[in-house]
């Protein structure tokens, strides 16, 4: 497997070249599903730092791939997909035991991630500017640029299919890329590299670092050689962040989170609404910025509703990632022990717990799947994101306390609505606060639908053509022909 694993030791791919860390660090990771060791990464420094900040900064200056012609630089991208596909076996086998996630999700990343070089592949050679009439004197016209350097530093919960979700257009456009991994499950991630080195990526216009944010991640966005920085994560860290880009004003690029809500109405399926809340709540262990954190149902069914899903979170088949369960664990045991705290928490705050509530006895990091009813909307479960397979039942009698009880929240990544009252889903789409609406199926979409959020939920969009142009800046040329 190239150099990548060396003497049973994960490393760092820096411009074009696997390394190690300084002075022999490691990160050690391990298995949620049973608690076992996976393996040791190599834990990136200063060292290893700076010589990817200078590769990538001498990779862009030397036009490597923003002075490629665009038709090549899309034959690129669909070659990566082709290598990510290669990897994609073994890769699922390592992501599914450092994450935790079913072996099929895991696959799905890698799968994922090829789809996002083979879409921005198909436009990378149509990245196309404007002539705008000035009258007969002047040829005035736009460009598109690539930023520079582009730090990117990626979550836990999908870290595969998040990085190719930024690192490919940022890489369509011409940009030069440094992704840093997350500490929890980085040897996955750390895979894309063998894809970009069988693919021949330009050395230095990609390499992927792997260290804990406070140290190797705070240096990264600090760093004058960085012009531009993508994040997805917590609202505090994406705080840090901004703070540190605010002085030498880097472009940035957040997408923070979220407390979802769907809202259902007296005439939604109750099928089809189960169906979204097992991929909504329980895909990936809750686990999900996106996820299907609040239902807020109309009290001529919300007994039944609340019923209902209480079957499904306790019919739920446990177990490894590798057994391919329906329920699988949270990502660490720290993770596990924050879910627990604020869901047992909920029950002083009045809300009823009617599937769940607490951990699983059994070795690993696993939180039941839980199901609160009656959760005052202003209460805490009901307001922080959770992170975990929990999600809130309340009661609403008529639209306009579903939209405030939708929309009370800091965050406004999506939201949902079951109903089969298509004017009344036009109608709550425009009303409620969110960058992404679902009707009757959550997390419907895909790769070319723009994703992104408002208020702390971060702001800029990711996927879709929309997200092409985060990674470009807009230069006009305005020509005289006078005389």
């Amino acid at each position: 497997m190239s150099d990548f694993i060396k003497d049973g030791l994960a490393r760092n791919f820096v411009a074009g070249q696997w390394v190690e860390g300084e002075n022999g660090d490691v990160i050690a990771v391990s298995d949620p599903g049973d608690d076992s060791h996976v393996a040791d990464c190599a834990k990136a420094g200063d060292a290893q730092l700076g010589a990817a900040l200078d590769a990538a900064q001498a990779s862009f200056e030397r036009g490597d791939l923003a002075d490629m012609k665009p038709q090549a630089r899309a034959v690129l991208m669909h070659r990566i997909a082709d290598e990510i596909r290669n990897i994609a076996d073994e890769g699922a086998e390592i992501l599914c035991r450092e994450s935790g996630k079913a072996i099929s999700a895991a696959h799905d990343e890698f799968e994922e991630a090829a789809q996002y070089f083979e879409y921005y592949g198909g436009v990378a050679d149509k990245i196309e500017g404007k002539s705008i009439p000035l009258g007969p004197d002047y040829v005035d016209y736009t460009s598109y640029e690539p930023y520079g350097v582009s730090a990117q530093i990626v979550p836990w919960n999908f870290p595969v299919s998040i990085a190719g979700r930024s690192l490919a257009p940022a890489l369509a456009a011409g940009n030069s890329v440094i992704v840093k991994s997350p500490e929890l499950d980085p040897i996955g991630l750390a895979m894309l590299g063998l894809a970009l080195e069988r693919a021949e990526v330009p050395t230095g216009a990609v390499s992927i670092l792997n260290g804990v944010g406070p140290d190797i991640g705070a240096k990264l966005v600090q760093s004058s050689q960085v012009n531009q920085i993508v994040f997805t994560g917590s609202v505090p860290t994406g705080q840090s962040i901004l703070r540190a880009a605010a002085g030498p004003v880097t472009p940035c690029l957040m997408e923070l989170g979220g407390k979802s809500a769907a809202v259902v109405f007296e005439d939604a399926d109750l099928d089809v609404l189960m169906s979204s809340l097992q991929s909504g709540i329980f895909y990936n262990a809750g686990q999900v910025c996106s996820a299907m954190a609040r239902v807020l149902v109309h009290r001529s069914i919300y007994d039944q509703a609340v019923e209902r899903a209480s079957e499904l979170a306790n019919g739920l088949r446990v177990g490894h990632g590798l057994t391919e369960p329906e329920h699988t664990p949270v990502i660490s045991a720290k993770q596990l022990t924050s879910i627990e705290e604020i869901t047992s928490a909920a029950r002083q705050d009045g809300a009823r717990i009617v599937a769940g509530g607490a951990r699983l006895d059994r070795a690993g990091c696993f939180m039941a799947p839980t199901i609160l009813a009656d959760v005052n909307p202003s209460s805490r479960i009901a307001q922080d994101e959770i992170f975990g397979p929990v999600t809130c039942f309340t009661p609403f009698d008529t639209e306009a306390e579903a939209i405030a009880m939708a929309n009370g929240t800091e965050f406004g990544l999506v939201a949902g609505v079951f109903t089969r009252d298509l004017a009344r889903a036009h109608r709550m789409a425009r009303k409620l606060r969110a960058g992404q609406v679902f009707v009757n199926e959550w997390f419907a979409g895909g790769i070319s639908t723009p994703f992104g959020g408002v208020g702390k939920s971060g702001f800029g969009r990711e996927k879709g053509l929309e997200a092409l142009y985060n990674y470009v800046r807009t230069k006009n040329v305005a020509i005289s022909l006078k005389g």
